[in-house]
């Protein structure tokens, strides 16, 4: 009898698992610049998120077995784009949650497109500080603030060099032109107490190739420390050139100033001893979740994400999975609502994941990187 049993136990459980296989994949969303100038931090977010499918799938899926699927729409880095992205995501009828994107600019009219069709939409690599200002209900991010990065540089880095000249630049994109404002309101008050001065602060036209104008008036400034605010195709370019006209201060970017591309476009000699403000690497998270992800990854793909982007998106996926799983729906109101009071210290790849009431990560690090003389990006002693 007791044989009996445990046979149509087993048999239970095949046909549930087969029923669930029957009602077809769970069907994620990604969007990201897979082409244009930031195609180096797409292609490695559509990797990530593919790996962080294939290892829920491969621990047996959500909702008793169902597998999770991605379908990648490319937004090109453009706002644009990030549109039409959206809006051939929440299109999709299969589509039943989103991980949107890596630029704050793309971000923005592609969350207001996922807002209208109740869609939970879940940014990877957008910290502008105001897009969680909008009291949106489906939007959320698992990377950080633009405002905490700017206190951490106010706090920690014109102590570090000695700084008390200081200059700001960035690139009028929401992302760049947010951090710099973040960094100048969070230094006022050691400028108001006369322990700094803002030299220069102004902004440089993102696609340009000759930065040698803005970077001659920087220049006479006579800074000891200049932040760059945007993103790393113009970040090399700005380096090389200021050393070209003698501008010798130590160069800090923001965390989206440095990665491997940033070090081959510039060149280790350029390269070695910019600086950096960011979240964790992918190489320095110490989660078990993160050593399992990034063996995945190394296995398929050959190295681990040179930033912590990719990571950020892939831990959007697991987190919408969970979200679904413990809910048993794909309704985005379920999920928007699950995600902002029920999802504390979840963990995933990049640590514990929760979500204040505004759809912002909670506790995420900063740090000081810098490039070493191999080239490789490493935290700043």
């Amino acid at each position: 009898m007791k044989k009996l049993v445990l046979c149509a136990c087993v048999v239970l459980a095949v046909c549930a698992l087969a029923g669930a296989a029957d009602k077809g994949p769970i069907v994620i969303g990604v969007q990201g610049p897979v082409t244009g100038a930031w195609a180096y931090e797409g292609q490695m977010a559509k990797q990530a998120t593919q790996i962080a499918a294939a290892l829920i799938n491969q621990a047996g899926g959500i909702l008793g077995g169902r597998q999770v699927q991605v379908v990648v729409e490319d937004d090109q880095g453009q706002p644009q784009g990030g549109a039409l992205a959206a809006t051939k995501i929440s299109g999709n009828k299969d589509v039943v949650a989103a991980v949107s994107s890596y630029g704050s600019s793309i971000t923005e009219p592609a969350s207001n497109i996922y807002e209208k069709k109740k869609m939970v939409n879940i940014a990877y690599g957008a910290t502008a500080t105001r897009l969680t200002e909008r009291n949106l209900q489906y939007f959320f991010r698992t990377c950080g603030r633009d405002d905490s990065q700017g206190k951490f540089f106010a706090d920690f880095v014109p102590q570090k060099f000695g700084a008390k000249r200081i200059a700001i630049m960035h690139d009028n994109t929401a992302f760049g032109k947010g951090l710099a404002e973040n960094a100048r309101d969070a230094l006022k008050p050691a400028v108001d107490a006369g322990k700094v001065q803002i030299v220069y602060y102004d902004a440089i036209t993102p696609g340009e190739k000759d930065f040698h104008v803005p970077l001659t008036q920087m220049r006479e400034t006579k800074p000891d420390v200049w932040y760059y605010t945007g993103y790393y195709a113009e970040a090399a370019l700005l380096v090389t050139q200021a050393r070209e006209i003698g501008i010798t201060c130590p160069f800090v970017g923001g965390n989206a100033a440095i990665n491997d591309e940033f070090v081959k476009i510039a060149g280790i000699p350029l390269a070695k001893g910019c600086y950096m403000t960011n979240e964790p690497l992918p190489a320095d998270l110490p989660t078990p979740e993160a050593a399992k992800f990034l063996k995945a990854y190394k296995d398929k793909y050959g190295d681990i994400p040179s930033s912590p982007w990719p990571v950020y998106a892939a831990d959007a996926v697991n987190i919408i999975a969970y979200a679904i799983d413990k809910t048993g729906s794909t309704d985005g109101t379920v999920l928007a609502d699950f995600l902002r009071n029920k999802a504390n210290g979840v963990p995933g790849i990049t640590g514990k994941i929760g979500f204040t009431d505004k759809g912002d990560r909670e506790g995420v690090p900063m740090f000081l990187y810098v490039v070493d003389e191999q080239g490789h990006i490493v935290v700043s002693k």
